[in-house]
């Protein structure tokens, strides 16, 4: 199946360090990471990686980070037709503090002013397409234009135009944060009534099938008419940049390969997972036949 992924692509720059800075002072580090990071550029990534035949849609810079990035997709089987670089602007990067006590990051985003890219019409008809919503009109048209595309949003934030893109997908696969915000009601995993009501008014607003990832704790999903926790498995985190993009990817892997619902959810769980447990965004990406192998020990 044909993937096309479109949305925000970044250069992010990882530091990892012991604490998170005090004000006026100054921390060394001798290593850091640098790779291409984004929601949608890091699932376009993994489904390169894993042999998906896969495209990445968006725009940079025509700049360093730009002419990086566009290496980096192309080195890993990303098809690159509709990466626009754009000389008028600079590519999004970010400062990624990597807490290697806790596992947690700290991201500072430099993101240029109308950096959204125009219309376009894909050179091939998406089987499935994976977004974050943060091209908004090309997405927007993309849905209209396929509309028997398998749709997919990655949803994070909740902007207006991220909202109604999500009314539209047949998947939303989506943070806490953002079922909380959306709903105005808190998850509290000490009262498992406020998880049915999360899910049951988002499945009022959105009339689709929903996912809510819940990080360490695996995603909340109905499947059959009842409502699971898919749980994750137990890791040590060293740093959980672009965790949730490897799941979406991972996502997008399962419905391509025609899995069960089920199936396609606790792979999705195991590559994030397994990517906390290493440095920097795409880099920390497992590979098929690992997570293969952990998915069949704990099937």
């Amino acid at each position: 199946m044909k993937i096309l992924c479109i949305g925000h692509i970044t250069y992010d720059t990882t530091f990892p360090v012991d604490n998170y800075p005090i004000e006026n002072t100054k921390l060394r580090c001798y290593t850091q990471s640098e790779c291409t990071g984004g929601p949608a550029s890091v699932a376009a990534l993994l489904l390169g990686k894993w042999n998906a035949d896969v495209s990445i849609a968006g725009m940079v810079g025509d700049d360093d980070y730009g002419r990086k990035i566009q290496k980096e997709f192309s080195l890993n089987r990303v098809k690159t037709n509709h990466l626009v670089l754009n000389e008028n602007i600079d590519t999004s990067h970010s400062i990624v503090l990597s807490n290697q006590a806790t596992g947690t990051r700290t991201i500072i985003m430099y993101v240029p002013k109308h950096e959204h890219m125009p219309d376009f019409t894909p050179d091939f008809a998406p089987d499935i397409i994976l977004l974050d919503g943060q091209e908004y009109e090309a997405s927007k048209k993309l849905l209209k234009d396929y509309p028997n595309a398998i749709s997919i949003i990655d949803a994070d934030r909740d902007k207006k135009e991220i909202i109604e893109l999500a009314t539209k997908v047949n998947y939303l696969v989506c943070s806490k944060a953002f079922a909380e915000k959306v709903t105005g009601i808190k998850m509290d995993f000490n009262y498992k009534q406020s998880l049915v009501d999360v899910y049951n008014k988002m499945e009022i607003m959105f009339k689709n099938l929903i996912v809510i990832t819940l990080e360490a704790d695996g995603c909340l999903y109905k499947h059959q008419g009842q409502l699971k926790i898919m749980p994750s498995i137990k890791v040590k985190t060293v740093d959980s940049t672009g965790a949730g993009d490897i799941f979406h990817g991972a996502f997008a892997y399962g419905v391509a390969q025609g899995f069960d619902y089920e199936k396609v959810l606790k792979f999705a769980n195991i590559a994030g997972a397994l990517s906390v447990t290493r440095m920097g965004g795409y880099k920390s990406i497992p590979t098929l036949e690992e997570v293969q192998e952990v998915y069949d020990e704990v099937k």
